[in-house]
């Protein structure tokens, strides 16, 4: 990195802490504190549910899924838009009916505080997790490609957050996530059209789009009926919507976003603005995954992206071997980018030769196989290492190819999506043990300042908490797959709690608490048998299903419970 870089980037991180703690300093209340005084417009609500989904991983993790697996993890915000219509008719309108200021307040008011307690619990386990890992990702990514100490980047970014969520509760997360989205999709559209420029002069972008469907990259839609498919139109559209439902309705680092709205028209319009933008915006993240890979067919490629496994093979017995595939990996990329110029000349004839497209497909099969075979002795090299490179495609493009100057504006965008969803989950964090667990517990009455204190202390605590989950975490096959996993355990069955709790009024507390407690135990079982023992892909379920599973096992128990063991009148609210 050069010295300009590291301008753009400490000056781009700072102004967006101090903007935020210069903004939203001097919190009154637990109101003001946690729903910002109910003062946030819909398109700051759009911007901050938008960038709070959006963290560093998506943008990390998202293009290099694209370049290796191409568009096809599309499917998996399929059932989005969908849940975000069902939001805006159902648990809005509820939530402020309500006045509650988390999710699970309402569950109490419906159920009963032995069901709030188990729901928020429950998110507390995932949210804690998944805020670790929104800080561990880029930190293991910018450590190991610029040699940072990964420690020291957990705690970086950590602290950011820290300093700024701590001050300003809620109103701080949604004042400077607004920046945070203008850098992160600033970045993006200015490395897209660099990547589209450093393409051959004769090429057109629909001549790239050819060579992306001629090595499968451009498949948006599976309509195939098959379970272990990762990402299909209808594990997105079931299971996506299941997941969308759960994490935007359910999930209070999400519903504390649009609890914060003005009203409860600016909450839903600035959720539809999600449901409108969010497809678009990952079509376009995966896009420029494609287009990334579209670049290395003309440029030189690393027979493994991840820095560290060439650090591990260079000091084992299987360095030769290594080098050999790399000669090959070599030689073969002079043939693709032949074989590619040759094929763009016949497009721009208006032909699409099928015999130049074969010999790509080969190319590309063969290149495969050399990968394949590296990660091989990258194993028998170090059993620890990860083989699998995804999260580190779109990083090596970064620091290889684009120019000083905007290498450290992606760097802000990484550590400012990590910085967005980290913050969001902290807020949520504090505010769910504060007012679900601290406040309904305690005995005596106290000032809004205590609660107002405590809920700063539960935002420190929990950023310690995450830090150290960054600090000790290690990685699976794919970051967002693994943020996604997370979330599809535990989704499903606080989703199925809120669904009964809506839709459902003749089955009360006992049946939805014992359902519910039932179906996690489920969740567990069946991720384990038919997941965690796959590590290698070979799922015999994709994770997706999970969200439907959970939440369709915690409504039908609940109605059998309800009609057998526990047949009594419910009163409701």
């Amino acid at each position: 990195m050069q010295l300009f870089d590291w301008i753009v980037l400490v000056v781009t991180l700072l102004f967006i802490v101090i903007y935020g703690v210069w903004k939203t300093k001097g919190s009154k209340n637990v109101e003001d504190y946690i729903l910002g005084s109910n003062e946030t417009p819909w398109y700051t609500v759009g911007l901050s549910v938008m960038a709070t989904q959006a963290s560093a991983i998506t943008f990390l993790s998202t293009p290099g899924q694209a370049y290796h697996d191409g568009m096809g993890f599309l499917q998996f915000y399929f059932g989005l838009p969908i849940a975000m219509v069902v939001i805006c008719l159902t648990f809005i309108p509820l939530y402020h009916k309500y006045k509650v200021f988390t999710a699970y307040e309402y569950l109490e008011k419906r159920f009963d505080l032995r069901t709030r307690s188990l729901a928020a619990i429950l998110f507390l386990v995932q949210r804690g997790l998944g805020t670790g890992l929104t800080i561990y990702a880029p930190a293991i990514i910018l450590s190991a490609l610029l040699g940072w100490n990964l420690t020291a980047m957990n705690i970086l970014i950590g602290v950011l957050v820290i300093i700024y969520t701590f001050s300003g509760g809620t109103k701080a997360v949604n004042v400077t996530q607004k920046q945070q989205m203008f850098v992160i999709m600033s970045g993006m559209i200015i490395t897209f059209f660099l990547i589209l420029y450093y393409l051959p002069n004769d090429m057109t972008f629909t001549s790239a789009l050819h060579i992306a469907g001629a090595n499968n990259k451009m498949d948006i839609v599976d309509f195939s009926i098959d379970f272990e498919e990762k990402y299909t139109f209808w594990s997105g559209i079931t299971g996506g919507f299941f997941l969308a439902l759960a994490y935007f309705g359910t999930d209070q680092s999400q519903v504390g976003r649009y609890l914060s709205g003005k009203s409860v028209r600016e909450s839903q319009m600035g959720l539809i603005m999600n449901g409108l933008l969010k497809v678009p915006m990952q079509f376009f993240i995966l896009l420029t995954g494609v287009m990334v890979f579209v670049f290395f067919q003309f440029n030189p490629v690393p027979l493994n992206f991840n820095p560290n496994n060439k650090t591990i093979i260079e000091k084992s017995q299987y360095k030769n071997q290594y080098h050999a595939l790399e000669q090959k990996l070599s030689a073969l990329s002079e043939d693709k980018k032949v074989i590619n110029l040759l094929y763009i000349d016949q497009l721009n004839q208006d032909y699409d030769n099928p015999i130049l497209r074969k010999e790509l497909v080969g190319l590309s099969s063969r290149e495969k196989d050399l990968r394949d075979r590296a990660k091989e002795i990258i194993f028998k090299a170090d059993s620890n290492s990860e083989t699998n490179d995804k999260d580190y495609v779109f990083f090596h493009f970064i620091l290889n190819y684009l120019p000083k100057g905007l290498i450290g504006l992606l760097l802000a965008v990484i550590i400012s999506a990590a910085m967005s969803s980290t913050a969001s989950g902290l807020n949520a964090l504090a505010s769910t043990t504060a007012i679900d667990i601290y406040k309904r517990n305690i005995k005596e009455e106290k000032s809004e300042r205590h609660y107002v204190n405590a809920s700063k202390f539960f935002t420190l605590f929990w950023g310690i908490v995450a830090i150290l989950f960054a600090s000790i975490g290690t990685l699976f096959e794919n970051l967002i797959q693994l943020v996604n996993i997370v979330g599809s355990i535990f989704y499903g069955t606080v989703l199925g709690i809120f669904l009964v709790g809506f839709y459902i009024r003749h089955v009360q507390a006992r049946a939805i608490f014992y359902s519910a407690v039932i179906s996690q135990i489920t969740i567990f079982i069946i991720y384990y048998y038919a997941i965690f023992i796959y590590p290698s892909g070979e799922e015999k379920l994709g994770y997706l299903w999970l969200n439907f599973i959970g939440a369709m096992l915690a409504i039908i128990l609940s109605m059998i419970m309800q009609a057998t063991i526990f047949r009594e009148k419910l009163e409701t609210v």
